[in-house]
C-alpha cells in the first residue's frame, strides 16, 4: 500500500515529539510520516544486513515490519549484527531482533517467520507487504526473494557484502531491472566463498543496511532518486563508492512460478559431488588424531590448509600451514609432496570441507591423504576447549 489513504492515518502527541526531526523536513513533513507510519516492510533476514536495517527502519516509524529468519544468535554474529546482544546468545533472531525493536519503538507491528523462506511459503509471507528487503547471504535464496517480488510486483531493496566490499540497488521498481538482470545464472556453488571462510568487517554490514534503510525511506515517501537501475559498489578499504547501470534483459525468461532454488543453483548436485568425493577419501577423527599425536610416532605430516590468520588464532599441536590457494595454484603441491618425504599425510581444516577439496586435488598429483574429520572446530570442541572457535 504505497498510496495509502492519509486521511485515515492520525499521528498521536507521542508521534510528534519522536518524529519532529522528520516532520520540519519539507520532503517529510505530516504526510511523509504519515506514509511511514501506514506502511508495511517486510525484512528477509536478520543478520549483517537486517540489523542496521531494522533499527533504522523502526526508528524511522514504520508502522509494520515484518521478519523472516530461523537461525539463533551465536557469539560471532556480535561483531556486525548490532540488533543482537549477548544475553541473546542462544536464542531466537528473530525475537532478539523484536526485543529491540520495541525497545525503539513501541507503535511498530512486529510480525515474526520464524521458518526458512521457500517456494512453498514465499509468496504467502511476502504478499501482505509493501515492500521486500533483502537481507540473506546465499543464491538460492536471492533469487527465491526476487522471483516472488516479480510475481506479486513488490519492491525489492538488495545488498550484499564480502569481506571489506559491499554493494546495493532496487530491484523490480517503476519498470526497472530484477535480479536475474544482474545475475542471469546463479555462479558455480563454492564459488563465491561465505562471510564464514571470507570474513566480513563488521562496519561494512552498517553502510550497506543503512543504505538499504534509506532506499526504503524513500521508495515509501516517494523522494528522490532511488538505486532501481544503479549497481551501486561500496570498497570500506578505499573508501570509494562507485554505479554501474542496470538495464531489464528483454530476453530474461518470464517469471511465472516458483521453483526450487537449490536445484537451481546446483547445489544438491555439488552435495552428492562432494559427498562421492568425502565417501572415495580416508578419513579419521579427533579422538584418532589425538591418539596419534600421543603416541609420539613420526610416520605421518598433519598439514593446514586454512588461511595463515587462521592459523595465528588456533593450531593443533605439529601442523604444518599450507593453504588450500596454494595447493589450487600448484605451489603448495610442491611443498606437500616436500614436507612428506615418504610420510603419511593427514589434512586438517576449520570443518573438514577444504581439506577434502585439498586432498582431492593432491590426489590427482598422486598423493593420498587422511582427511580430519570436523577439523580444528571438532578438536577445540571434543578434545581441547582452550583452543578457541571462531
Amino acid at each position: 500500500m504505497l498510496n495509502p489513504n492519509l486521511n485515515e492515518i492520525q499521528l498521536t502527541k507521542d508521534d510528534y515529539e519522536r518524529y519532529s526531526r522528520h516532520i520540519i523536513l519539507p520532503e517529510v513533513g505530516l504526510e511523509g510520516q504519515k506514509k511511514l507510519k501506514a506502511a508495511s516492510v517486510l525484512c528477509v533476514g536478520t543478520g549483517g544486513l537486517g540489523s542496521p536495517l531494522l533499527v533504522y527502519l523502526a526508528a524511522a516509524g514504520i508502522g509494520r515490519i515484518g521478519i523472516v529468519d530461523f537461525d539463533v544468535v551465536d557469539y560471532s554474529n556480535l561483531q556486525r549484527q548490532i540488533i543482537h546482544g549477548t544475553s541473546w546468545v542462544g536464542k531466537p533472531k528473530i525475537e532478539s531482533a523484536k526485543n529491540r525493536i520495541l525497545e525503539i519503538n513501541p507503535h511498530c507491528q512486529v510480525d515474526l517467520y520464524e521458518t526458512r523462506l521457500s517456494a512453498e511459503n514465499a509468496l504467502d509471507i511476502l504478499r501482505p507487504y509493501d515492500i521486500v528487503v533483502d537481507g540473506t547471504d546465499n543464491f538460492p535464496t536471492r533469487y527465491l526473494v526476487n522471483d516472488a517480488c516479480v510475481m506479486l510486483d513488490k519492491p525489492n531493496v538488495y545488498g550484499s557484502i564480502f569481506r571489506f566490499e559491499g554493494q546495493a540497488t532496487v530491484f523490480n521498481y517503476e519498470a526497472g531491472p530484477n535480479y536475474r538482470d544482474l545475475y542471469p545464472e546463479p555462479p558455480p556453488p563454492g564459488l563465491v566463498p561465505s562471510c564464514a571462510e571470507g570474513g566480513v568487517l563488521g562496519v561494512l554490514c552498517g553502510i550497506i543496511g543503512t543504505i538499504q534503510a534509506t532506499e526504503t525511506v524513500k521508495i515509501i515517501l516517494g523522494q528522490g532518486s532511488t538505486l532501481s537501475g544503479r549497481l551501486l559498489l561500496y570498497n570500506a578499504l578505499e573508501m570509494s563508492f562507485r554505479e554501474l547501470k542496470l538495464r531489464p534483459n528483454p530476453e530474461r525468461p518470464v517469471i511465472e512460478k516458483l521453483i526450487d532454488y537449490e536445484e537451481f543453483c546446483g547445489i544438491p548436485q555439488a552435495n552428492m559431488e562432494e559427498a562421492k568425493q568425502q565417501a572415495e577419501l580416508a578419513e579419521m577423527t579427533v579422538q584418532e588424531l589425538k591418539q596419534l599425536l600421543d603416541s609420539n610416532s613420526d610416520d605421518y605430516v598433519l598439514i593446514d590448509v586454512r588461511n595463515p590468520n587462521e592459523y595465528e588464532i588456533a593450531q593443533i599441536p605439529g601442523s604444518v600451514l599450507i593453504p588450500l590457494p596454494d595447493i589450487e595454484n600448484g605451489s603448495g603441491v610442491k611443498k606437500v609432496q616436500e614436507v612428506l618425504n615418504g610420510h603419511r599425510l593427514i589434512a586438517h581444516c576449520k570443518m573438514g570441507g577444504r581439506s577434502a577439496k585439498a586432498l582431492g586435488i593432491l590426489k590427482q598429483s598422486g598423493i593420498d591423504g587422511i582427511n580430519v574429520k570436523g577439523g580444528i572446530t571438532a578438536w577445540s570442541r571434543e578434545i581441547d576447549p582452550s583452543v578457541p572457535e571462531y
